[in-house]
This record gives C-alpha cells, structure tokens and sequence, in this order.
C-alpha cells in the first residue's frame, strides 16, 4: 500500500499526533452571520486553528475561479443571476451578505500559504482552470481536488504535473459502496484515483457511515471523511467509530472536540 498523500497529514500538530489524526475541516470558512465563502470567513476559521478549508469554485465568464457555491448569486449576496455570466471585473462589485466581496481562489491560495483547501469543481470549465492554479502555485501538496463529477475531477488530476490528492465524485463513492465488500476497494481506489471519500451519514435515508464501510475503506488504504457534521455528540460518536476527518459548518465546536482528542491545532493560527 502506498503512503498517503502529504495533504492528509496536518502539518502543524505535535509529532506524536502524525497521519492518525483525524482531519477538521471548516465548511466554507466559518461565519455564524451567513457571510460563506468570503475572506471573513476562512479567517475566522483560520484563527481557531483550522489547516483545511472547505470551498466550492465557480468560473466567471472571463475564466476565473471564485470561491463561491451556488449556480446564481442570489441566495447569499446582493447580485442575481448565473455567476457564469458574469466578468471578475462585474463580481468585484457584488457583496455577500451586502458586505463581503467575493474572493478568487487564487486570493485565498495567496492568502494563507499554509492552508490546505478541500476545493469542490461545481462547472466543467472549473477543472482545467483549477489544475492551472495549483501548477502556478505548484500547491499540489495543497489542494484536495473533488466534485460530485467524476468526469470533471479526473479531468482536473489528468492535466497535473504530478499527483493531487482527491476525494471520489458520487461514481466513485457508490462503486466503493457496491464493490469493496468483494475486497475490490483498493483497485476501485487506484483507478478512480482518489486517497478518500467524503460522504453523508445517509442517503435518501439510507446509512453510509458503518463500521463495515469504514474497515473497507480503511483496509483499501482510503480515508473517510463526513459531512456536514455540526453538533457535539455526533462529531464525538462518528470520531470514535473511526472516520478519519468531519466536515463542520461548526468550526468553534469542532475544534472543541479535536482539541480535547489531542489533534490541534491542525493550522498555524491561534487555537
């Protein structure tokens, strides 16, 4: 089996702690008022100790990736319409939450040099544009690249200089589901090309987090990580089953949690 990926092992926790510990990672930055996805909120996150930042890129019309989820500027900020239509030029005017502009991905890269960023592809001009981000940054070690697409992921790993780490789209994820209880999970894991996945706790009502799910994984050398986990006693009860990483809205009570468990900080702010 082969080690690991450097971006699966925080880089700032004491040397005992190494690659067993559980991975933190702030869901859009953290900001209680709504404010996702802006420079506020990666900071805040920042300054409780996160190494590993959740964000979603769209691309602008001109080729740019923002740090933005959602299809339509509608929901979060005082714009409307497709992101997509729009120039960087146009978005540096558009607030979210009437306060914060929307920041490129570059301009988090730059930001904190430090940081890992969980970068989640939302359009197919996202994948080549990302994989030319992290050879200008050479932020490989950096950047988990993922999607709900697997086209779009792989297209994004295939133009890199050298690997990335990435978590499965929804195909992988579901062949790791139907496959690796016929101990199929490691070759599903190197033709997928992932080191992890990140799922639900269920699935239309069905559970995905077992601990038979968790042991295949695991024995395929795959990390598993959860969203959006964002109370106390499920983020302790999905640690002690074994995941290997909790994707939180919550990032003041995740950091709680990992603290008490010896895993923090996992970045260079303050915890």
């Amino acid at each position: 089996m082969s080690a690991p990926l450097p971006y699966f092992t925080p880089p700032f926790l004491p040397q005992h702690s190494g690659a067993a510990a559980p991975l933190g990672l702030s869901h859009r930055g953290f900001s209680p008022a709504g404010l996702e996805n802006t420079m506020a909120a990666f900071q805040a996150a920042v300054d409780l100790g996160f190494g590993y930042l959740e964000t979603d890129v769209r691309t602008t019309s001109d080729g740019v990736l923002m740090a933005f989820h959602d299809e339509t500027l509608d929901r979060v900020t005082d714009g409307s319409g497709p992101i997509s239509a729009r120039s960087l030029r146009e978005l540096r005017g558009v607030r979210v939450g009437g306060t914060e502009p929307i920041p490129t991905l570059e301009e988090v890269l730059v930001r904190w040099p430090d940081v890992r960023l969980n970068v989640d592809i939302k359009d197919a001009a996202g994948a080549g544009a990302l994989a030319a981000l992290i050879e200008k940054h050479q932020a490989h070690d950096r950047v988990l690249v993922t999607s709900f697409s697997d086209r779009r992921r792989l297209d994004c790993l295939r133009r890199l200089s050298r690997p990335a780490a990435s978590s499965a789209g929804s195909g992988g994820t579901a062949a790791m589901l139907l496959l690796s209880p016929l101990g199929l999970g490691g070759l599903v894991a190197r033709l997928g090309r992932f080191g992890c996945v990140q799922v639900p706790l269920n699935f239309r009502g069905i559970p995905v987090v077992r601990p038979a799910f968790l042991r295949r994984c695991h024995r395929a050398g795959i990390q598993v990580h959860v969203w959006t986990v964002n109370t106390r006693p499920l983020m302790e009860g999905l640690l002690d089953l074994g995941v290997d990483g909790l994707v939180s809205d919550r990032a003041d009570l995740l950091s709680q949690v990992l603290s008490a468990r010896g895993a923090w900080p996992q970045g260079s702010g303050s915890a």
